[in-house]
């Protein structure tokens, strides 16, 4: 468990399309195999003090019915300043497009805060 001084908690969110695949015959769309998607994500106002608890999830997805629907999300090369966003998916399946939805938790800095040098 990771104890947080609730003073310092910053949360951070956001929503993304990833891709769109199907508007352009894209890799998702039309391949087979193993694919995979990244999507570079910056936290707002310099990021936190230390590296954030980092949750993400699909917010929307348009896959073919027709065949199987395998897919992996997740966040991936965490830092306090950013992390990556991390579609997969392999096989025959055909994936439209895909948003993700993400919120990140940790300690920011406090104005009370100052170092010795």
């Amino acid at each position: 468990m990771r104890r947080l001084r609730t003073h310092r908690l910053g949360v951070d969110q956001g929503s993304q399309v990833l891709f769109s695949d199907f508007e352009h015959d894209g890799e998702m769309w039309t391949g087979e195999g193993p694919r995979e998607f990244r999507h570079a994500v910056m936290f707002a106002d310099g990021g936190f003090a230390d590296t954030p608890l980092v949750q993400v999830g699909m917010s929307m997805w348009d896959i073919d019915q027709k065949t199987n629907q395998r897919v992996d999300i997740s966040a991936e090369n965490v830092s306090r300043l950013g992390f990556e966003i991390v579609f997969r998916t392999w096989g025959d399946t055909r994936v439209a497009r895909v948003r993700a939805d993400w919120i990140a938790m940790g300690e920011v800095e406090d104005e009370d805060d100052w170092a010795l040098y």
